[in-house]
């Protein structure tokens, strides 16, 4: 059966490899329509949620509620991660209130890293990748909990969205130790966004925890550690470099002048 002439790349000719010119001597490379359809692959596989598939760099307006070096600042880290990689492998750490844009700027790079670099991606939300491990614990479940970890462990890069927005318990802490503790052991890069602030300079670290410690946590803004526990919290020091973001709430702005259109 013949292939139809339109479904011929007219650059490799089906081949998968194009002639290029480099330094005055012709070598073969893989074709555009290879690398396309490798990073179409690597898209689909990268779990990204419908609702941040419009997310891109060219599309994050930094500048929307007036000057904000904070998110410009954020932005050219973002975009400058994607030129070194993998030369700079630590990851991303994004901190900072709702709505400003940490999550657009996750899914922002593991989209450039795929379709610029072919890197293997994926996009986890924190709640739900501890509810699918929660769920694997069910006997009448087909899926195992190594089954749910080893594409997160495996990953070149790992987008983790909302950390620490479950409620901290021993196991919790046990499970995000696990996942993050093999990703460094790994060498793997994590792309994290947060919207709890880092642990406050010269606070005592905890190792476990404890009613009396979640007294003291409650009667203030609970922070990164709080959450995950100190240990974790250092160890994201190690694997990420720290990018805090601050600004007025897209989200709400562009709900408040919707409704003024009305």
């Amino acid at each position: 059966m013949s292939i139809p002439q339109q479904a011929v790349c007219p650059q490799c000719g089906g081949t998968g490899w194009k002639e290029i010119e480099s330094g005055g001597a012709r070598r073969v490379t893989r074709c555009d329509c290879v690398v396309g359809a490798r990073a179409q692959k690597l898209l689909e596989r990268a779990r990204i949620p419908a609702r941040y598939e419009h997310c891109e760099f060219a599309s994050f307006e930094p500048g929307y509620a007036g000057p904000n070096k904070a998110l410009d600042k954020a932005l050219f880290e973002a975009r400058r991660f994607v030129e070194e990689y993998p030369v700079e492998s630590n990851g991303l750490l994004f901190i900072g209130p709702i709505g400003v844009g940490k999550t657009h700027l996750a899914v922002s790079i593991i989209k450039e890293l795929i379709a610029g670099k072919g890197v293997s991606c994926l996009f986890y939300d924190y709640r739900e990748l501890l509810k699918q491990i929660q769920n694997s614990y069910n006997p009448q479940e087909p899926t195992t909990e190594m089954q749910v970890l080893r594409p997160v462990f495996d990953a070149e890069v790992l987008a983790l969205d909302e950390l620490g927005a479950v409620k901290p318990t021993e196991w919790v802490w046990d499970t995000v130790s696990h996942i993050l503790n093999t990703r460094y052991n790994n060498k793997r890069t994590t792309i994290i966004t947060t919207n709890y602030p880092d642990q406050a300079a010269g606070e005592t670290a905890r190792r476990s925890f404890s009613q009396s410690e979640a007294a003291r946590a409650a009667a203030r803004d609970e922070t990164l550690g709080d959450r995950i526990g100190e240990r974790m919290r250092s160890r994201l020091h190690e694997m990420c470099k720290l990018v805090e973001m601050q600004g007025v709430d897209f989200r709400q702005k562009v709900h408040k002048a919707s409704r003024r259109d009305f």
